[in-house]
């Protein structure tokens, strides 16, 4: 019994399962920890790319959206000029018309 429990505490000194410290570990496998390092940099940079990809689409249709927004805005104010234009032509003072060519800066 005393050879294999002496036979245990050799095996035990010459492999001993301890686990080793992160710096240790980083020092050990320089290569496998930096090329981990590179690709979790890549990883994240494309994972926030294709975030700022998604958000430029979303920029684009909001822009579009917005543009006819405003052309349709343009539009109705074009034509609310336009009536107002021709009831003050209908007015025989023509203080109106005065008024809003003034207000809408026509000469």
């Amino acid at each position: 019994m005393a050879s294999s429990t002496s036979t245990t505490a050799t095996a035990a000194t010459r492999n001993p399962r301890k686990p080793l410290g992160f710096l240790k570990n980083a020092k050990q496998r320089k290569h496998s920890f930096i090329q981990f390092f590179a690709m979790s940099g890549i990883l994240l940079l494309s994972v926030r790319s294709l975030g700022q990809k998604y958000r430029i689409n979303d920029l684009l249709e909001d822009t579009t959206a917005l543009r006819e927004e405003r052309d349709t805005l343009t539009s109705r104010m074009d034509e609310i000029k336009r009536g107002l234009r021709r009831e003050a032509s209908l007015e025989p003072s023509g203080l109106f018309a005065a008024r809003l060519r003034s207000l809408f800066g026509d000469n």
